[in-house]
């Protein structure tokens, strides 16, 4: 009998969606023109990549000239920070705001800005996993040259009133970044209606290839450039553009903004239904961040007790994919920062779980998580030294 499988780590990842794959797979042999050649292959290429452009401004109601592409979200992140904080310099802004709890593609560019003589304030975040617009309002100065704040955090799925931070920046005259990386796809985006200046996208979290990602930049906003070498990107990112990527990506981006309503609808019932079935059946176990507003697909629990790899790793076996946070800090031992921020205690914050789901589960995978998940539970906490339930 073949074991079950389910993929639930979709807040990581997701599969290439066949009509992403359908629409990139003939630039690969077929239509495989540089888009920078003169001759007829090359202008085949440039009208697909002009195409996903334009796909792409569509679904965030932004305009083709304001969106540039990448290699991902990280890449996205880094420029519009760096060449935003780059560019405020030379308007004598020095301060730059952030929170606590941001991905590290950010945090680590504010790390390095404030190693380079940027002053940086760090907002704290509430014990539910949300930042305030009056907590930005009251931290912007003078000298404030740019404000990040993510749209929905990556580890429990918060999302933040981003219309409302945008309209103060915006006021202030204050440029406003958000890694949007989470929740394009999972909620409804409007760059002019949220008063967005700057978003980062990456493709293979709405089911587009890896190594491709969007940075959508308000018209008016000039960048430093991060990558030199070419004038691809209307001179602002050098480099031969991956052409096949960037059309699954329209492709998906497409698709996802399409379907994003019914999605939520479906995605949100099941997502409660995982949430009140694991903390009915699992004792001394918690939701990490607020019920709402949160992303539809994404519930991350902690279990007093326990460690979160053995947890993984018993699901695995089991043929259940998730996490115990971000998939780009798997490898450190260190408790979640997004955790700690919420205020959890070292030995619960490793005890953490991420379920996301996407478009492609099912309420059986509900079913089958909420059966395999409480003895796996109550296996690690009789072997736990320090489990005193």
């Amino acid at each position: 009998m073949l074991k079950r499988t389910v993929y639930a780590d979709n807040s990581a990842t997701t599969r290439v969606s066949d009509n992403a794959l359908h629409a990139m797979l003939p630039y690969f042999q077929e239509k495989f023109g540089n888009a920078s050649s003169l001759h007829a292959a090359g202008r085949e290429a440039a009208r697909a990549l002009i195409h996903a452009r334009k796909q792409v401004a569509d679904a965030l109601n932004a305009e083709p000239n304001e969106i540039y592409f990448t290699s991902g979200g990280t890449e996205a992140d880094n420029w519009a920070i760096k060449g935003g904080c780059a560019q405020q310099l030379k308007k004598g802004k020095r301060h730059i705001i952030t929170t606590v709890f941001e991905h590290h593609a950010v945090l680590h560019c504010f790390e390095l800005l404030e190693k380079s003589g940027f002053e940086v304030t760090y907002l704290p975040v509430s014990k539910d996993g949300y930042v305030t617009a009056q907590q930005v309002a009251d931290a912007i100065r003078d000298d404030t040259a740019l404000v990040s704040i993510m749209y929905a955090n990556n580890e429990i799925g918060t999302i933040q009133p981003i219309a409302e931070i945008g309209k103060i920046c915006r006021d202030k005259g204050v440029w406003f970044h958000t890694d949007a990386v989470q929740a394009v796809g999972n909620v409804p985006i409007d760059v002019k209606a949220q008063n967005i200046d700057m978003l980062s996208l990456s493709g293979h979290k709405i089911h587009a290839p890896k190594g491709i990602g969007v940075l959508y930049v308000r018209k008016g906003i000039v960048l430093q450039n991060l990558v030199d070498g070419g004038a691809q990107e209307r001179n602002k990112r050098g480099g031969t553009e991956n052409i096949a990527s960037i059309v699954a990506l329209g492709q998906a981006i497409t698709d996802a903004a399409e379907n994003v309503d019914a999605k939520v609808e479906r995605l949100t019932k099941m997502r409660d239904r995982l949430i009140d079935g694991v903390l009915s059946a699992i004792p001394k176990s918690r939701l990490n961040g607020g019920r709402e507003p949160r992303l539809c697909m994404s519930a991350n629990f902690s279990f007093e007790g326990i460690e979160g790899e053995g947890m993984l790793l018993l699901l695995d076996m089991e043929g259940i994919c998730a996490s115990s946070g971000s998939a780009c800090t798997s490898g450190s031992l260190d408790p979640s920062h997004v955790l700690m921020a919420i205020g959890l205690p070292h030995e619960i914050a490793h005890g953490s779980l991420r379920i996301s789901f996407s478009e492609e589960n099912t309420e059986e995978d509900v079913d089958y998580i909420l059966e395999k998940l409480p003895p796996i539970i109550a296996k690690l906490r009789a072997m736990s030294p320090v489990w005193e339930g």
